[in-house]
């Protein structure tokens, strides 16, 4: 395992010239990662004989089946209604600990390298295109030209790789408060955290609502967000300020982009989530989702691999998310980006939008 103070020792260390931080807000300052901090995720690979599981306070406490965990040496990412979901650890990588979490990286057997926050899953090397290229180019493609593009979280670099693509975008702003995740991506993952050697890239080291606060009105394009549980029509974020602010810091007809409840899980109402915020936007809403093999969601339907995402525009020139107007070549390397899109193209993002028919009925949306 990597040493700890080798790697990260504080706020500022293994930044690049080209990542530009502009601000950093008063409670940002992070504690250097540590090898004596709590090592749960280390200690559970090793009485699981080698097998990881997702084991994280944000998903349900899953029905325990202890004598199962002893045959199999392993606690499961989710193990209702009979389904399971192992990963083999070839090698713990790193293990550590910021001011705000947990984080642990391990060497896989099947997926590469895989990224773990506070116990849960956050990507892996062999399926993070599928997430990082459709939350990006579902809403830059949707619009022609964006110039400013705002990103809250994504803190990986993922997203910035891109957006690095579209050759169009002049200014990229990024908020994430933990710099220490920042250089631990860097660190492991240098081609998916590639995207802050992007020199449109200024980081901003603060809350992404204070953050918004301080935007004048109509300064984006589109709002990338990566920070929050997947949006549904319950989530205490609709309670808040957020969605207003960030509708406002886009221009007329400008766009954002937010992680959503995935169409399996019931109930979610996707008419009642699109109406929530058609009245905070104004403009278009939309709903897409795409497959992410090792993402897990033990709620009280479990499932696998399925992300949502809801689309919005704001009042102004009409938005089709269905169609890409602002096409990207899917064979081109642009940007900061050393390889070529290997999930996204324009046949792809037109069927994201397309529901199955039990969810057509169920949900009694017309698409």
């Amino acid at each position: 395992m990597a040493e700890m103070n080798n790697i990260v020792s504080g706020a500022n260390i293994h930044i690049s010239d080209q990542r530009k931080i502009v601000s950093i807000s008063n409670d940002s300052n992070c504690e250097t990662l540590t090898s004596g901090g709590d090592e749960n995720m280390v200690d559970n690979i090793k009485e699981a004989g080698g097998w990881f599981a997702e084991h994280c306070p944000i998903w349900p406490v899953p029905l325990m089946l202890p004598n199962v965990d002893k045959v199999c040496g392993c606690l499961f990412i989710m193990y209702l209604e009979g389904q399971a979901h192992y990963i083999k650890v070839e090698k713990v990588l790193f293990e550590g600990k910021s001011k705000y979490q947990r984080m642990m990286v391990f060497l896989s057997s099947g997926y590469g390298k895989v990224f773990v926050l506070d116990g849960a899953l956050q990507l892996t090397e062999k399926d993070e295109c599928s997430y990082q290229e459709m939350m990006t180019h579902l809403p830059l493609c949707s619009i022609p030209a964006p110039n400013k593009v705002l990103l809250i979280g994504g803190g990986d670099g993922g997203i910035l790789r891109e957006i690095s693509r579209h050759n169009s975008v002049h200014h990229i702003d990024i908020c994430e408060i933990d710099t220490v995740l920042i250089d631990v991506y860097k660190e492991f993952f240098p081609d998916i955290a590639i995207g802050y050697d992007d020199p449109r890239v200024t980081l901003h080291v603060q809350d992404g609502t204070a953050f918004l606060k301080s935007v004048p009105n109509g300064t984006y394009d589109a709002i990338i967000v990566d920070a929050f549980d997947p949006i549904r029509p319950e989530h205490e974020l609709l309670d808040s300020p957020f969605f207003k602010l960030a509708a406002k810091a886009l221009r007329p007809g400008g766009v954002m982009c937010i992680q959503a409840e995935s169409l399996w899980y019931q109930p979610f109402d996707i008419e009642q989530l699109i109406s929530s915020f058609r009245h905070i936007f104004k403009g278009s809403i939309s709903y897409a989702w795409t497959i992410v093999p090792t993402y897990p969601r033990p709620v009280s339907t479990p499932f696998f691999g399925v992300i949502g995402f809801l689309l919005c525009s704001t009042e102004g020139p009409y938005v089709d998310f269905k169609v890409p107007v602002n096409p990207i070549d899917p064979d081109q390397i642009s940007g900061v980006a050393k390889q070529p899109l290997k999930f996204y193209n324009s046949e792809v993002h037109s069927a994201a939008f397309c529901l199955p028919t039990f969810a057509k009925k169920t949900m009694d949306l017309n698409v």
